[in-house]
């Protein structure tokens, strides 16, 4: 008995620890789609206090009207589901390769890969720059997505530890079949890899969609930013408008917290997959 009351004790202070950290992480989300429908005498006097807060579209309206939404959405979203595509595309296809076409050297080019993680994002923004510049493609929308033709290096070992934990024995009968390994990897290992395609989908599109140095660096036409850039400048406008920067900034996540949610359980499943390796 005393030993599965120390286990139902364990559980209460677990689980009492961890509902207080997400009112801690969710309270400040809370506190923005509170302030989002009250007027600015409303947020002075409420202080930090969350309910009693009467649901008034006014300052959405507002805020959406306030700067080309629509312009910057559809930039964004172009943007975005372009990085997913190549992304996710280049990504498997190089992971794939890792995982199972072992060459001499192989395993020296992808600890190379995966070096490249150590590389801060800020290393990379003049030389790249500096090239875009020299291919003309300055204000434009190409730089923002262009690069992720050639894969992620995080990515690349996410795809390659999936598909070496998937069975030789459907890749070995695709080849009695006369399967190429590019035909192998279309037809047989990308569809049985929805949960880390999903995963990588999630992440590149959360990665993407709240990215703001990228477009501050190459864009200057105020027809081609994006939703944070848009966001940015929306914010030096009406810095003193709380409401209304708070619906705005809520209208930008709103995609990612929406995103998140339906595909929660697909995402899971993809980063914390673990088989048998045959």
């Amino acid at each position: 008995m005393s030993i599965k009351k120390n286990k139902k004790t364990k559980v209460i202070v677990l689980t009492s620890v961890l509902t207080l950290c997400a009112v801690v992480f969710v309270y400040p989300l809370l506190w923005m789609i509170a302030s989002s429908f009250r007027s600015l005498e409303e947020i002075a006097n409420s202080g930090m206090n969350v309910f009693g807060t009467p649901i008034d579209f006014t300052y959405y309206i507002r805020a959406l009207t306030a700067f080309p939404f629509l312009t910057y959405l559809k930039n964004s979203v172009f943007v975005s589901l372009m990085s997913i595509i190549f992304t996710v595309f280049s990504s498997s296809l190089i992971g794939y390769a890792f995982a199972r076409l072992k060459t001499k050297g192989s395993s020296i080019v992808f600890f190379i890969v995966l070096s490249t993680m150590l590389l801060p994002g800020e290393v990379l923004l003049v030389p790249r720059f500096m090239l875009f510049r020299d291919l003309g493609m300055l204000d434009t929308l190409y730089p923002l997505f262009i690069t992720k033709m050639f894969g992620h290096a995080f990515f690349i070992f996410l795809f390659r530890q999936f598909y070496s934990r998937l069975p030789v024995s459907m890749e070995e009968a695709a080849r009695l079949d006369g399967c190429g390994y590019f035909k192998i990897w279309w037809r047989i290992f990308l569809p049985l890899s929805v949960p880390i395609l999903t995963s990588v989908a999630v992440m590149e599109f959360m990665g993407t969609w709240n990215s703001f140095i990228d477009p501050l660096i190459y864009i200057n036409s105020d027809r081609l930013k994006t939703l944070p850039l848009g966001l940015a400048g929306f914010k030096g406008a009406n810095t003193t408008d709380t409401n209304l920067l708070m619906a705005a900034s809520l209208i930008v996540i709103l995609p990612c917290i929406l995103l998140f949610f339906v595909a929660q359980k697909a995402f899971i499943e993809g980063v914390t997959f673990s088989g048998s390796k045959e």
